[in-house]
């Protein structure tokens, strides 16, 4: 079977079993918990050293989030103006 044809009929589908199997195909997606902390390791551990070693100054959360939305708000300008 075709994906167009399972997708087609899926859709016909009552809604609770869309809901269903909608939930089941996006979790066989998700890499568990082991793969994302493996992948996240040498991420970690550069930036623990960067920090330990003075090459970069950590921020607070709060400033972290105010520079993130304050970036995001610049780029939806920079878009909507071109």
């Amino acid at each position: 079977m075709l994906a167009e044809e399972l997708i087609a009929e899926a859709l016909r589908l009552p809604r609770p079993e869309r809901a269903q199997a909608a939930e089941e195909l996006l979790s066989s997606l998700e890499e568990s918990e082991d793969e994302v902390a493996a992948a996240w390791a040498p991420e970690l551990e550069r930036r623990a050293r960067e920090v330990a070693e003075g090459l970069v100054e950590p921020i607070d959360a709060e400033t972290a989030l105010n520079e993130i939305l304050n970036e995001l708000k610049e780029r939806r300008a920079r878009q909507t103006s071109s």
